[in-house]
């Protein structure tokens, strides 16, 4: 009971970063009307206060991450952040993963009483916050590869149309729905600021990271130096990648069995004991006070691990 107890502190103190989080991303991205009416109306003064608490607490974060702001640790969770889409800089996600810990070890401490538990609930926080940023840079990749072809297809529509190929990253901007236009938004902003048009696809297709876009890049910068109808190579590009994501959907609906069979795999045993701990705790304590139940325990989380590794590789078909 003491461990439930820890864990769901630890997820609670988690989702509370998430959701804060979230907020921020949320108020930033209102629209003029919506930031009026936020100052304006009457009804939308607790909002307003708590928009302005969690300003301060960011302010608050941004002044004590300046001193790690040039770790090596902190320019690689720069890029893993703009990867995900999340607004914040490296060492301000350290500083909140950081305070995030501290809370959760006393909270979970303060409901267990156990000194020894409560430490590594706190230290679960951060690690769940890592997994989350990686989960939304999977989730964003794959949104963005799902609207490459129509955004390829807008591009070599507006080319025929006379625009040149920046004034179509424009359209594209202002038309389509994230993360696509907020990449091609990001490129004509550095563009204007002085980056060379290569230099910023490049940089989006690092952030990216889809083979898909790598091979939109390099036709348009083959096409750059040595010319051609970019609208027809577009079109034939969107072609490819559309029947690909075909394809894929496919192999998906066809390896959804075994995906679910591992999820399965990995889950019924934690469930059984559960259930087990609940209404026979006396026989589960043997896997607890007793070194041959440990080593028992043990070995089965690996092979657990080990079984839900095996059937992913398996239904993982790359194409």
């Amino acid at each position: 009971m003491t461990v439930l107890i820890a864990a769901m502190g630890a997820l609670l103190a988690f989702f509370f970063v998430l959701f804060t989080i979230l907020f921020i991303r949320r108020s930033q991205s209102l629209d003029i009307f919506h930031r009026l009416r936020r100052h304006y109306v009457a009804e939308s003064k607790g909002l307003r206060q708590t928009a302005d608490f969690i300003q301060r607490a960011y302010n608050f974060v941004q002044r004590v991450a300046k001193p790690i702001a040039d770790w090596n640790l902190s320019k690689k969770l720069d890029f893993a952040l703009k990867q995900a889409g999340i607004p914040l800089f490296g060492a301000e996600f350290i500083i909140i993963s950081i305070i995030c810990a501290i809370f959760g070890t006393v909270a979970v401490y303060m409901m267990t009483l156990n000194a020894t538990i409560a430490p590594l609930a706190g230290l679960s926080i951060p690690l769940m916050m890592c997994l989350w940023v990686r989960i939304l840079i999977g989730r964003r990749r794959k949104a963005f590869t799902e609207q490459l072809g129509d955004c390829l297809t807008t591009v070599a529509n507006a080319l025929r149309a006379g625009y040149s190929f920046q004034q179509a990253m424009d359209v594209v901007a202002r038309e389509m729905e994230p993360p696509m236009s907020t990449e091609f938004e990001r490129v004509s902003t550095d563009i204007a600021m002085g980056v060379s048009l290569e230099d910023s696809l490049e940089q989006m297709n690092n952030r990216i990271g889809s083979p898909d876009f790598d091979l939109v890049v390099t036709a348009v910068l083959i096409q750059r130096e040595i010319g051609g109808n970019l609208a027809q190579i577009l079109d034939t590009i969107s072609d490819t990648i559309t029947e690909r994501i075909r394809m894929k959907r496919e192999i998906n609906a066809l390896t959804a069995q075994g995906r679910f069979s591992a999820w399965i795999l990995i889950i019924l045993p934690f469930v059984t004991a559960a259930f087990c701990w609940v209404f026979n705790r006396e026989q589960m304590q043997v896997f607890i006070n007793e070194e041959a139940g440990r080593l028992a325990l043990g070995v089965a989380v690996f092979m657990e691990l080990i079984g839900f590794i095996v059937i992913q590789r398996i239904v993982d078909i790359e194409l």
